[in-house]
């Protein structure tokens, strides 16, 4: 046997050996509102086999030669679609996932070879409930309320919380995580936002879970939001660069080095959660899609400029104006948009702040300053605030006099109007009534 014939024999086993005892590291399990998300950390490539069963309904892995280094005892299945996952051995070599679901599940599956912030290989299932099937609740948009007229209704603020799940984001100081800073500061600007008359928001994401970067813009269209805002703390190559930044879409580029790089920094967030960004679009689609674009983009910047000095009073600002860059979760035909940068995290003091629950409170109450500094100067037609802005018209009220036993919530029932608007339009801080008051009832 000649030694070019050895040689080859030797790598084809190595091959063969290094496929055949690939082993499973880690196992995870995410939870969003539409599907759950089994992710495998494996040692190296692998092929893998994928079908369902019935009774009860359970999805099958087979992966040849594997074997199961991670326990599946400590996974937290709490509020999701997967009952339990269980292991096997098959043909004495082979290993068996056995996933039980809550109810017959559509799936798919694909790999994910390492890249830039994940280096190891992954296998990705996702599974998703059938018509009837059990499903996590969704979040529910209140597009209407009874104020002034039946017609009036809230703005809508959708709120986006960048990166979640498999994708972390950016990792600072303290080993400081993107998706766990920007959740919490969403979660308090939709507390505040709930709490304010006249808006509702809409959290596009509302736990530890990856959204594709189309799917967070088409969730925000699909509330039928007046507004976008995508919530981020980035990072960038040196860790000198500082302070707080707002972008909206560009048609042009980006305005900046800086704007450049965390443009493409985000749009890879795709690759890391395993949606296939590339553009497949058609250039007449295209170009009708960037002029609809373009007619928010003034809308943008305003509303990005009131963010932008709410912001400058609390931290410091990494540019002065509004920037522009090519974000693709800012590419929303018809709802204006933002990404709004609370700071860096690649640099230590202001990752020691982001941190902290009272940073990002007050990074929260600066967008929605911000927000509600625009909305109340330009409220959208049809609106309450529109309605608070322009003033009633003549004949709007009727006056009525206060009796013994009369409430404020049986008066708003009774004149089919809410609460909060009966409350607004009397200047009431409460629900206290007295015996002679007189009250302006809205004549609708």
């Amino acid at each position: 046997m000649n030694v070019r014939l050895i040689a080859v024999l030797v790598g084809l086993g190595q091959l063969l050996f290094s496929q055949a005892y690939a082993d499973v590291d880690e196992v995870r399990v995410w939870q969003s509102p539409d599907k759950a998300r089994l992710v495998l950390d494996l040692s190296g490539a692998h092929e893998h086999r994928i079908f369902q069963l019935t009774n009860p309904d359970r999805i099958v892995i087979d992966l040849t030669g594997a074997k199961l280094k991670a326990s599946l005892n400590d996974l937290d299945l709490e509020d999701t679609n997967v009952i339990r996952i269980r292991s096997g051995v098959q043909n004495k070599t082979d290993l068996r996932l056995v996933v039980e679901t809550k109810g017959s599940m559509d799936y798919r599956s694909f790999p994910l070879p390492p890249n830039e912030s994940v280096k190891h290989h992954r296998l990705v299932v996702d599974m998703e409930p059938r018509s009837g099937g059990a499903a996590v609740s969704a979040p529910v948009v209140v597009k209407e309320v009874k104020s002034y007229s039946s017609t009036k209704r809230n703005i809508i603020i959708a709120i986006d919380a960048g990166h979640g799940g498999e994708d972390p984001g950016a990792i600072g100081y303290g080993k400081t995580k993107e998706k766990q800073v920007v959740l919490a500061i969403a979660k308090e600007l939709e507390r505040l936002l709930r709490n304010e008359l006249g808006y509702t928001p809409f959290m596009v994401r509302t736990g530890d879970y990856y959204l594709g970067l189309r799917e967070r813009s088409e969730k925000a269209r699909k509330a039928n939001a007046d507004l976008f805002v995508s919530i981020h703390a980035d990072s960038f190559k040196h860790p000198s660069a500082k302070g707080s930044s707002v972008f909206v879409l560009s048609d042009r580029g980006a305005t900046s080095e800086t704007a450049r790089y965390l443009a493409q920094k985000e749009n890879s967030s795709d690759l890391v959660g395993g949606v296939n960004i590339s553009d497949r679009e058609d250039h007449l689609a295209l170009t009708l899609l960037d002029l609809s674009m373009t007619a928010k983009r003034g809308i943008s910047v305003k509303i990005g400029d009131q963010i932008l000095g709410e912001m400058g009073k609390i931290s410091k600002l990494h540019k002065n104006q509004v920037e522009e860059a090519a974000f693709m979760v800012l590419k929303s035909p018809d709802v204006p948009a933002l990404l709004v940068e609370t700071g860096f995290i690649s640099n230590p003091d202001e990752a020691k702040k982001l941190a902290t629950r009272d940073y990002q409170n007050r990074m929260a109450r600066a967008i929605f300053d911000g927000i509600k500094q625009y909305f109340s100067s330009f409220p959208p037609e049809g609106t309450l605030i529109a309605a608070q802005k322009n003033g009633p018209a003549p004949g709007r009220f009727i006056e009525y006099i206060v009796r013994r036993g009369d409430t404020l919530s049986e008066l708003a029932v009774r004149n089919g109007l809410d609460i909060n608007s009966l409350r607004a339009v009397n200047g009431l801080a409460s629900d206290n009534l007295r015996v002679g008051q007189k009250l302006r009832i809205p004549n609708t």
